[in-house]
């Protein structure tokens, strides 16, 4: 069965985590596990971006699903994309 925002109860909001990547919002699992699971199984893939239809860019996609879940890849999401633009606002002020 589908609920959607109407069918909630008044104390119960209908909280859907999303990943906001590139201006698009993509839907996470409702399950902690399977979210785990993708994470785990984009970082594998990831590994083996040599390979054809694997890459290197799930990677950051399963970091970013994971940062969801544990704390502490929530911090090093955080850290890199501060330094990330910290790093291109000093080139930008340079030119």
């Amino acid at each position: 069965m589908i609920r959607t925002l109407e069918d909630a109860p008044m104390g119960e909001p209908e909280f859907q985590q999303r990943i906001s990547l590139f201006g698009r919002h993509i839907p996470l699992p409702q399950s902690r596990l399977l979210r785990i699971s993708i994470g785990f199984l984009l970082l594998v893939g990831g590994v083996f971006g040599f390979l054809p239809i694997l890459g290197f860019w799930m990677v950051p996609l399963g970091i970013l699903v994971l940062s969801y879940e544990f704390a502490m890849v929530r911090r090093w999401r955080r850290r890199s994309t501060v330094w990330w633009r910290s790093r291109n606002g000093r080139r930008d002020r340079g030119q």
